[in-house]
C-alpha cells in the first residue's frame, strides 16, 4: 500500500520550480540582510526564472492537469500525455495558446436585430 492516499502533485516541475526558487528566494534574503542591490537582483531574477521553467516543465508534460489523476498516474515519473492539447481550466495552458476551443461563427440572434418600440407612460402605470 501507498505511502499516501492522495494526490498531492508530485512531479517533476513542480519540484524543480520549488528548487529552483529556494535558491532565488535565499540569494534575495542575503542580499536584502547585506543591503546589496546586485544580489536582490539576481535572486528576483532566479525567482522569476523558477517560475519560467516550471511552466516550460509543465507544458512538456512533466506537470499535471488541474484536479485529480487517476492513481496509477501519481507516480513523479509518469508523463502527461495530454499537455500537448492543453489542460481544460489551466492558466498555464491558454498562456500558451493551448486548450483553446476553436470559435464558430455565431449567427446574430433575432432579438439583437428587432426594433425597440416605446412605452408610453400610461401603459407602464
Amino acid at each position: 500500500m501507498s505511502a499516501h492516499q492522495y494526490d498531492e502533485g508530485h512531479t517533476v516541475a513542480g519540484w524543480t520550480g520549488v528548487g529552483i526558487a529556494t535558491v532565488g528566494t535565499s540569494v534575495l534574503g542575503v542580499g536584502v540582510c547585506l543591503g546589496s542591490g546586485v544580489l536582490i537582483t539576481v535572486g528576483l531574477v532566479i525567482t522569476a526564472a523558477s517560475a519560467l521553467v516550471t511552466w516550460a516543465l509543465h507544458l512538456a508534460g512533466w506537470g499535471k492537469p488541474p484536479g485529480r489523476r487517476p492513481r496509477g498516474e501519481w507516480g513523479m515519473r509518469v508523463r502527461d500525455t495530454s499537455a500537448r492539447e492543453g489542460h481544460a481550466g489551466c492558466v498555464g495552458c491558454r498562456m500558451a495558446g493551448r486548450g483553446r476551443t476553436r470559435a464558430t461563427a455565431v449567427e446574430p440572434r433575432a432579438a439583437a436585430t428587432a426594433t425597440v418600440e416605446p412605452v408610453s407612460a400610461k401603459s407602464v402605470g
